[in-house]
C-alpha cells in the first residue's frame, strides 16, 4: 500500500482493499459563485476542473474516486451553479465515489441523493478503506482512522513560496508527507494512541481556492492537529520535486 501522487497533478493513486483508488481533496465545485458573492468576478472553470479530474481517473485506471472533503464550495445550501456543476460531473463519472465530508459539504447530501450516481458519504471525522485512513482535516480524525498505516487529509491547501536569486517569488501547490505524533491525539481523545500513522496532506485540486503558506513565518495551519501533531514533514511540488522539510523551503 502506497500513496503515489500522479506526476503533475494534485491527485494520488492508492492500491488498498483490492481496489485502485484515485484520491483528490478540495474540489470546491461552484467556487466562482462563492467568489462572485464576495465581489470577485471570474468565468467558471467547471469544465476545466471536470476534464482534469476525468483525465486523472483515466491515467490512474482507478476503480474508485475518493474525495477527501470539500467536493462543493458553499458551506450551506449549494448555489445553483454548484448544483449544475455537480450534476454534470457525476453524469461524466463511470466509477463509484466516496466523499469524506468536509466543512464545505454540509448541504450536499440532499443534492447528491437526487443524482443517479454511486456515491457514499462518510462522516467528517473520517473513514478507512483497507490500510488507508481518510479525513478532511477540519476536525480531529476518529481514533479508528488513526489505526491505519497512513492517513490522507485535505483542508489545508498547502502552498509554498519559492523565491529566485533576484527576489522574485511565486506560489506553488505542494504535498506534505511525514509522520504524526501520538501525544496530541492521546490528549484529545483521553486515551492512549499508539503507533501513529504517516500522514499525507493533499494540495487542493481547485487552483482557485487559496492555501496555507507552509513556509512563510506568521502563517497558521487550519487543521486543529497541525502542525503540533507532525513529527516531521517534507514538501513536494506537483511535479515530484522534493523540497525537504517544509519549514526550511
Amino acid at each position: 500500500m502506497r500513496v503515489e501522487p500522479l506526476p503533475g497533478a494534485p491527485a494520488a493513486t492508492i492500491d488498498t482493499d483490492g481496489e485502485r483508488l484515485l484520491a483528490v481533496a478540495d474540489y470546491h465545485a461552484g467556487i466562482e459563485a462563492g467568489l462572485r458573492y464576495e465581489g470577485v468576478e471570474l468565468q467558471s472553470a467547471a469544465a476545466d476542473r471536470r476534464e482534469r479530474l476525468l483525465e486523472c481517473l483515466h491515467r490512474a485506471r482507478a476503480d474508485r474516486l475518493v474525495v477527501v472533503g470539500d467536493l462543493g464550495h458553499a458551506i450551506g445550501d449549494p448555489f445553483d451553479d454548484e448544483r449544475s456543476e455537480l450534476e454534470t460531473l457525476f453524469a461524466a463519472l463511470d466509477v463509484p465515489v466516496t466523499l469524506v465530508k468536509g466543512n464545505h459539504d454540509g448541504g450536499l447530501e440532499p443534492v447528491l441523493s437526487e443524482l443517479d450516481a454511486d456515491i457514499e458519504v462518510t462522516p467528517g471525522h473520517g473513514t478507512r478503506i483497507g490500510a488507508v485512513g481518510f479525513a478532511h482535516g477540519h476536525t480531529w480524525p476518529a481514533p479508528d482512522v488513526l489505526e491505519a498505516d497512513v492517513v490522507c487529509v485535505g483542508h489545508e491547501h498547502p502552498v509554498v513560496r519559492l523565491e529566485d536569486s533576484v527576489g522574485g517569488a511565486q506560489k506553488e501547490r505542494a504535498w506534505l508527507r511525514g509522520s504524526l505524533l501520538t501525544a496530541p491525539f492521546s490528549e484529545q481523545f483521553d486515551q492512549t494512541v499508539e503507533d501513529a500513522p504517516d500522514i499525507v496532506v493533499f494540495p487542493a485540486f481547485n487552483d482557485r481556492s487559496g492555501g496555507t503558506w507552509v513556509n512563510v513565518d506568521g502563517q497558521t495551519f487550519l487543521a486543529p492537529f497541525l502542525p503540533e501533531g507532525l513529527a516531521d514533514a517534507e514538501a513536494f511540488l506537483l511535479d515530484g520535486t522534493r523540497l525537504g522539510a517544509y519549514q526550511r523551503v
